[in-house]
């Protein structure tokens, strides 16, 4: 997420750079030796963006301190590039094309601390590419095709502050002694494994190691890295919270999210109480411990999402904590509840404490009649096999209520019933529910229905049963890698047919590239071959992306699966809805009936007074003449009767029914 972030700004910024690079000019001077396409301030920085040239600039000012050369299609470099540079202090040459680096390459940049080569394709580093830079102190590699790294590559390189490897292809790791590092970013490569004596950076700060394959964290290691602040594990293959964690008190970030973990122990996080931040998203957890809020006072930001919680008494006392506390929780659209029915699909946070279920236990006390009702957390889990009777809490003046009765079970003829059982209604649309040792719920869903509970299903679908036959036939003719559920930032991936073919993988490389922006750069994702479905987030609106999946180490491509997909655009904001026809001629219409219903009144009651005024039982007809008399001729003439195309504002006593009309009282 961090990279997508990244990436993005880069694209945003990327067209204004030249721009941005004026203001920053004092007084706009200009020198005159600027190479062709760039901009330059003298005796500080040469920029330039987009040269589309194979080659570096010739005639760089020697005093020069910053050369940014990002985007320019450079294909190779040589030493004599940047002879007389002995005063650059930073070079950045990402997002060309270069393959290789030449021994020595950099050896005349003897000022040289901060190197930037992501974002190119490069293979392999040999053993002095970077020999003569002992002032170097940020390197970063990312995004490139690396292979191998010589182990002495970094041999010479003491100041190195930050080294990023992430987004390559490699499955080894040279030995790493470096005692000034602060900063190692490994992510999205392959490491099953790493040893003690992989790393000695006694000083590491921060350890990125997502997606890497890890399947345990080593002691000794972990022990080693005493001034670690921040780990990123996330999406590797950890089967259980690794125990080499509680060696490192001093932790402030923990990432371990997209784990097959199930399960989290209050044990698994005693010595973690300086935690400021921690994710354990999708790590399929139903609960979360009860004594969380004691086991990290100081935590401020949480990530939980994706996790089928089971929305039990158990977890009542989670949104109460985030509220007291101001605990930011990240992602809380995807923090929902899988179980009970009632709660499925619901956001967690906003439950109110009833709506966790609670029961609850009476006592009668018969001194006073004093009922107390307490609330008691329970866990289910199994079904039980007989009623027993209910044991109340009492003080020492208090009776005992009666215990109910045992109800007889036929379950001790049965022994199936006396095993974990699924609640019902747990799997939509013909999905089986199965529970496993542990007691965890899971769902197998029938073919095209997706989802935890089984609730996702394909857009159209026939009402008749599919032969076998056909439906054989349309799972071989299924494409292995789809989409679905497109917003304005994120695609859902489904992955299904993609693992079911290929049982032996141990991890899917994912790669993407927005192929509607400015930015056609691929991005790289490694998943686990535990993930059938997987959300790619951070994505722009309304842009087709090429997407491909191939199994992680296939360095030949030979089993690589392309879709493109579609962000939806973004909602614009919705127009005031406009009144249907039928509404608009029932307006008019009733305005007329109201009209005439109060003419009638008022002819009557002319007519009562001018009968009463006769003091007799003679017969008085009123004629129009004498109701214009009276003004009401005139009163229809001057408009008192609206015209249809008049519009009549909507009274107070108004009734919608079933449709988008109205029909207005008129009484």
């Amino acid at each position: 997420m961090e990279r997508e972030s990244l990436n993005t700004m880069k694209v945003f910024l990327s067209p204004l750079m030249p721009f941005l690079l004026l203001l920053l000019l004092p007084d706009g001077i200009f020198s005159s030796d600027c190479p062709k396409d760039c901009t330059c301030n003298p005796s500080t920085s040469i920029f330039c963006y987009q040269r589309n040239s194979p080659t570096l600039p010739s005639g760089l000012d020697t005093s020069t301190r910053n050369l940014y050369l990002f985007s320019n299609g450079i294909e190779g470099i040589k030493s004599e590039d940047f002879d007389g540079l002995v005063n650059l202090e930073m070079l950045d040459l990402s997002q060309n094309k270069l393959t290789h680096l030449p021994d020595r390459v950099f050896e005349t940049l003897t000022s040289l601390k901060n190197l930037d080569l992501s974002s190119n394709q490069i293979t392999q580093i040999s053993e002095k590419s970077f020999h003569g830079v002992t002032q170097l102190q940020r390197l970063y590699l990312q995004s490139n095709s690396i292979k191998a790294i010589h182990p002495a590559t970094f041999t010479g390189l003491e100041n190195l502050l930050e080294l990023k490897l992430q987004g390559n292809m490699l499955t080894s790791l040279p030995t790493l002694s470096m005692p000034q590092l602060l900063l190692l970013d490994l992510r999205f490569n392959t490491f099953p494994l790493l040893g003690p004596t992989d790393l000695q950076t006694p000083n590491l700060e921060a350890l990125l190691l997502a997606g890497v394959g890890l399947t345990g964290l080593n002691m000794e290691l972990m022990l080693s890295l005493k001034n670690l602040h921040y780990l990123d594990i996330s999406g590797n293959e950890l089967k259980s919270f690794p125990v080499a964690l509680k060696e490192t008190p001093r932790l402030l970030h923990l990432n371990l999210a997209g784990n097959p973990m199930r399960t989290l122990k209050p044990e698994d996080l005693q010595n973690l109480n300086e935690l400021i931040e921690l994710d354990i998203s999708s790590l399929s957890l139903h609960s979360l411990p009860e004594e969380l809020p004691q086991l990290l006072p100081n935590l401020k930001k949480l990530t939980v999402a994706e996790n089928p919680f089971n929305c039990l008494c158990n977890l009542a006392w989670l949104p109460g904590w985030l509220s007291t506390q101001g605990i930011t929780l990240v992602r809380t659209e995807e923090t929902r509840c899988h179980f009970p029915p009632i709660s499925a699909g619901k956001v967690l946070p906003r439950l109110e404490h009833r709506d966790f279920g609670c029961p609850t236990t009476t006592t009668i006390t018969t001194s006073t009649t004093k009922i107390t009702t307490t609330t008691l957390p329970v866990a289910i889990t199994t079904m039980p096999t007989t009623t027993t009777a209910i044991q109340v809490p009492i003080d020492s003046d208090e009776l005992p209520l009666p215990p109910l009765p045992a109800t007889p079970s036929s379950s001790s003829t049965d022994p199936e019933k006396e095993l974990p059982f699924c609640p019902p209604d747990s799997c939509l649309n013909g999905g089986t529910c199965h529970l496993d040792q542990q007691g965890y719920i899971t769902c197998a869903c029938p073919y095209d229905i997706t989802g935890l509970t089984c609730e996702i299903q394909p857009k159209s679908k026939s009402s008749l049963p599919e032969p076998e036959s056909s439906r054989a036939t349309s799972i071989a003719d299924a494409p292995e890698l789809s989409s679905s559920q497109a917003t304005p930032t994120s695609i859902l991936l489904d992955l299904h047919l993609y693992i079911e073919k290929r049982p032996y993988i141990r991890g899917i490389r994912l790669t993407y590239s927005n192929l509607s922006g400015p930015d056609r750069r691929p991005n790289q994702l490694n998943l686990p071959a535990s993930f059938p479905e997987y959300r790619l987030r951070g994505l722009n609106p309304n842009s087709t992306y090429s997407i491909c999946a191939s199994p992680l180490g296939d360095s030949t491509g030979s089993e690589s699966i392309c879709i493109e997909a579609h962000t939806s655009p973004q909602h614009p904001a919705r127009k005031p809805q406009v009144d249907s026809p039928r509404f608009t001629m029932l307006v008019p219409a009733a305005a007329i009936v109201l009209a005439l219903v109060l003419i009638a009144v008022v002819v009557g009651v002319i007519c009562y007074r001018r009968r009463k005024k006769a003091k007799g039982n003679l017969d008085l007809d009123c004629e129009p003449s004498q109701l214009e008399q009276d003004g009401v001729k005139s009163g229809l003439d001057n408009g008192a009767l609206p015209h249809k195309q008049l519009q009549l504002v909507m009274p107070e006593p108004a009734v919608q029914n079933g449709s988008l009309e109205y029909e207005v009282l008129l009484l």
